[in-house]
């Protein structure tokens, strides 16, 4: 199956990339955004990161075809600042984050983290970490279980699917994708069951950002990542659901004003602090005609780009 990066071109030339920078993937997969970073740095390093062993042992290979200006970390993003310490590094040129699960993660069956495939509950994205899907559907317990689907998912069933789960695994482990699926369905009802879309895909999506907590993650690497910043450089971000574009535009917005000024004291222009950062697009970037017929995933993809002005 060909992989897509979503936004790829947008997202490379949004960055204006030097030849001579240091720069980072917060999120390499299989080493799309990674290749064209790598072909414009001849002078400079990049560093990629990913939680998936999987995915650093097939960059790899791709990579080492461009240059060897390159360094993989097996780590999640939000250790970014730690990690790069270590290689001396305090500053850097430019960041991309194309966030979510990679649609080969998806399309392995054995992961769990698609409704699609009948599979072990897992969404783990790091393969390591204790935490997965089966323990948070089979031992969290009913307000916490609300709480993230609620706050996760934005599902407003979210009570009658939580009850359920509770009523079903007092009888039995839930251990799979599709045993889950069918309490789920179990929970809705009828009109809810026959509009379009899957009726497991909020809880799925709740699950999987329970498991691999992403959006505190998220944070995290946004408030490094423009600390990080060196007058001129840029951090890219593709999401792909509302709750990670609200950070992503939220963050970006607060770092992008400057103090502020009481309008009844007069001010020169020279005398108005400018902001540190600026957007360079005030909204999202959207996916091209071309690339919503060959990619089906593009269709939710938003890219906010952001600039380091002082």
């Amino acid at each position: 199956m060909k992989h897509y990066s979503v936004l790829l071109m947008e997202s490379i030339e949004g960055l204006k990339i030097r030849e001579d920078g240091i720069y980072v993937d917060g999120t390499l997969g299989r080493g799309g955004h990674s290749s064209e970073i790598l072909k414009r740095i001849p002078k400079g390093h990049l560093y990629a990161f990913d939680r998936d062993a999987s995915a650093i042992e097939e960059s790899r290979t791709r990579l080492s075809e461009i240059s060897d200006n390159f360094t993989l970390i097996h780590n999640r993003f939000s250790q970014m600042k730690n990690e790069l310490a270590q290689y001396d590094i305090t500053a850097i040129s430019g960041m991309v984050l194309d966030l979510g699960v990679s649609s080969p993660q998806f399309d392995e069956a054995k992961r769990g983290f698609s409704y699609r495939f009948d599979a072990p509950l897992d969404m783990r994205m790091d393969q390591t970490q204790a935490l997965d899907a089966w323990t948070i559907v089979n031992t969290w317990d009913y307000h916490e279980l609300v709480r993230i689907f609620y706050q996760y998912g934005e599902d407003s069933f979210s009570k009658q699917i939580a009850r359920k789960i509770e009523q079903t695994r007092e009888q039995k482990p839930i251990d799979t994708t599709f045993e889950l699926v069918d309490i789920i369905k179990s929970a809705l009802p009828a009109k809810v069951l026959n509009k379009k879309g899957h009726p497991a895909k909020k809880i799925f999506q709740a699950i999987r950002i329970a498991v691999n907590d992403e959006l505190r993650e998220l944070q995290i690497v946004l408030d490094d990542a423009l600390d990080m910043l060196e007058v001129g450089g840029r951090l890219a971000v593709i999401s792909f659901q509302s709750l990670e574009d609200r950070i992503v535009k939220d963050t970006f917005a607060s770092r992008s004003k400057g103090p502020k000024i009481d309008k009844r004291i007069p001010l020169l222009p020279n005398e108005i602090e400018e902001a540190p950062y600026r957007l360079v697009n005030r909204k999202p970037i959207l996916a091209s005609e071309e690339e919503l017929e060959e990619n089906n995933r593009s269709h939710s993809a938003k890219l906010r780009i952001i600039e380091r002005v002082r």
